[in-house]
């Protein structure tokens, strides 16, 4: 990893964070922004960068490590760098899970929370099932395939749950699958940070675990690694990982797949170097993309899922091609 990288990184997270508590309906300059957040200034400047503001930038950065953590992990066991929650179905799982608890009425964080655990570890569950189903072991080209059959089959039953909900809870499902930060609050950052450091510690704990996968099955075994117990373990845990964040801010895609590439490129070859790298970097490219959701159209505000789409699906056809040459 060059030197340069992670100061970098941290200087981009904080700036765009900065940003982001400025811009807005009533924008704050920075110095008053770091003064609210000090307690010092005007009180209804203080309300806003207190009350308003900042749990949603702090959800947004979290969530963005989170994402980008949960990507690097998943693209290292599969060994491919197109992985990522969202197109590997760990996300459509959790989605699925969260969304059924709000159809129901069950709209309480808590409930939310464990609904899209409970998804996301049926999910990881059946791509598991049917990799083996199809070839015998879980194979990554194999689990990579299984992924998006899931995550189809999970749109379909979220498709099914809002068929016959009251239109309240599909205008917010709706907003939800579309992710959006706007009703952060310092409850969810909690919660979204607390995962983020039970399995995102995980992750940096079980590093050297995924540089031996990331060698290859034949070369792994050969060093004495659980090859199968190893990558279920790793699967399972960024998937979880990954769920903290669909069940605050709802489905938000390709973060988990740009970052970690954007990370190799800028030198992270270890796994450990490039998760804390892939966190900074995640963090703000959501905040950014936050910013981006909120004032390009404003006062409208655009969903921050679709945003991140906007980014993240020229970068996957253009890796697809360089893969494919």
């Amino acid at each position: 990893m060059t030197r340069l990288a992670l100061p970098l990184g941290l200087v981009l997270m904080c700036v765009a964070m900065l940003l982001a508590v400025g811009i807005g309906s009533v924008s704050i300059p920075v110095g008053d922004v770091i003064d609210a957040l000090l307690g010092r200034g005007e009180s209804h400047i203080v309300a806003i960068v207190r009350d308003l503001r900042a749990p949603r930038v702090l959800l947004a950065a979290v969530a963005g490590a989170a994402l980008a953590m949960s990507g690097a992990a998943l693209q290292g066991t599969l060994r491919n760098p197109l992985a990522e929650p969202y197109l590997l179905g760990v996300s459509g799982g959790a989605a699925v899970g969260a969304v059924v608890a709000l159809t129901m009425g069950w709209g309480t964080p808590t409930v939310v929370t464990l609904a899209a655990f409970g998804g996301a570890a049926v999910s990881t569950l059946l791509v598991g099932l049917l990799a083996r189903y199809a070839g015998g072991r879980a194979e990554p080209r194999l689990l990579l395939m299984a992924g998006v059959v899931v995550g189809a089959f999970a749109n379909a039953v979220i498709l099914v749950a809002l068929a016959d909900a009251p239109p309240d809870r599909i205008r917010g499902a709706l907003w939800w699958m579309m992710g959006s930060t706007a009703d952060a609050t310092y409850g969810a950052v909690v919660r979204t940070t607390m995962a983020l450091v039970l399995f995102g510690g995980l992750l940096l704990v079980r590093a050297r675990e995924l540089d031996v996968l990331a060698l290859g099955e034949e070369p792994a075994v050969a060093l004495g690694a659980d090859v199968d117990r190893a990558a279920r373990r790793t699967f399972l845990v960024a998937s979880w990982l990954a769920a903290a964040t669909v069940a605050t801010i709802g489905l938000i895609g390709f973060v988990g797949l740009v970052v970690p590439n954007l990370a190799r490129a800028l030198g992270a070859h270890r796994h450990r170097a490039m998760l804390v790298l892939s966190a900074v970097y995640g963090a703000a490219l959501l905040v950014s993309a936050d910013i981006l959701a909120r004032s390009v159209r404003a006062p409208i505000e655009l969903p921050l899922g679709a945003v991140t789409a906007l980014v993240g699906v020229p970068f996957f056809l253009a890796r697809l091609r360089k893969l494919s040459s």
